[in-house]
């Protein structure tokens, strides 16, 4: 599949890159690498992503490029979809994409549907910024160091650091090949994980208060709603990464993080929510997170709903009976 893939960009005229939204550090670099990678085969190249860029990912070269709007979609011949297990994980913009001739799937998630014309899934690959460079060196393209910082990015993203279960061989191989072409992997660990700002922080003071804990234990919910955001003075993207203090109570086995989306349209007291999920190895939320309509690994997924935050919250618990003993609100 990866030849023919290869094949049809040698061809491509105006190729869109898109991703999903709320992009995440693989996303966003699995994005720019290609996209750099196709410009200089000489395609005309747009990236995109619906979403506002983490201000976390804004040191990444490129980055500014990605824009959150578009029209005129017949002028593209190609479209590049990353790190997306569906077509509509890349938002609003899925029925005018879906209208582009050829589609190419690139992704790693287990939950993939293989949408598209041409599929290039592996569920084994750290990232998808990992095929992204297998399928640059088939490309028999140099990596440059822009390149090489967003391919570092995505696998040191997607892997926390190498810290999680699909921390492959490839990740500290490839992230060697990165280093040895330029990236510096303080600086990059220095945007990433250095610094917040102070509205950050107190939304995670606000995060932490809302932290849920089931009967047994095993599960915790965390809440981010537009009213904490409105209060600290932060954006959506600020809540990346807050899961991560609920999952890493004593005992959890999975923690929720329910954010309220933008521009509810629902009658009250229902709103538009999106679901991240996190395991402990025990339990795989990808599972959990289709039965929502999401997706995603094992260890992490998500899925967006419409509900009261009273039933979320309760459904959440309720789908977390076969993971230990029954779980209830407190």
């Amino acid at each position: 599949m990866m030849k023919k893939i290869i094949q049809q960009l040698a061809k491509s005229e105006h190729v869109l890159l898109a991703s999903h939204i709320k992009p995440d550090g693989d996303a966003i670099g699995a994005l720019l690498a290609m996209g750099i990678a196709l410009e200089k085969q000489g395609c005309q190249v747009v990236l995109f992503n619906e979403s506002s860029i983490p201000e976390v990912y804004r040191f990444l070269p490129a980055v500014g490029r990605i824009q959150k709007k578009l029209t005129d979609w017949q002028r593209f011949d190609t479209a590049v979809i990353l790190d997306c297990g569906v077509l509509s994980r890349v938002g609003s913009a899925a029925d005018d994409i879906a209208t582009i001739p050829v589609i190419i799937n690139i992704d790693h998630h287990t939950t993939n549907n293989r949408f598209g014309h041409f599929h290039l899934v592996d569920v084994n690959a750290c990232a998808t910024a990992e095929i992204v460079y297998r399928l640059i060196l088939e490309m028999k393209l140099d990596v440059d160091v822009a390149m090489a910082t967003a391919i570092y990015t995505g696998i040191l993203t997607d892997t926390g650091s190498f810290r999680f279960s699909n921390t492959n061989q490839a990740a500290f191989s490839i992230c060697e090949a990165m280093v040895a072409a330029g990236v510096k992997p303080s600086t990059v660990a220095q945007h990433v994980y250095g610094a917040y700002s102070l509205g950050r922080i107190k939304l995670l003071n606000l995060a932490l208060d809302s932290i849920e804990i089931s009967n047994n234990g095993y599960l915790s919910i965390m809440t981010v709603t537009r009213e904490m955001l409105a209060c600290t003075d932060t954006q959506p993207e600020d809540a990346d990464g807050l899961i991560n203090y609920a999952r890493r109570i004593r005992d959890v086995k999975v923690a929720a993080l329910i954010h309220e989306l933008e521009n509810n349209t629902a009658p009250p007291p229902r709103k538009q929510y999106h679901v991240s999920l996190r395991s402990d190895g025990s339990v795989d939320v990808s599972n959990i997170a289709m039965k929502f309509g999401g997706g995603g690994h094992a260890g992490a997924a998500g899925f967006s709903v419409e509900s009261s935050l009273v039933e979320l919250k309760q459904t959440i618990y309720d789908l977390s009976d076969g993971f230990g003993e029954s779980c209830h609100l407190n």
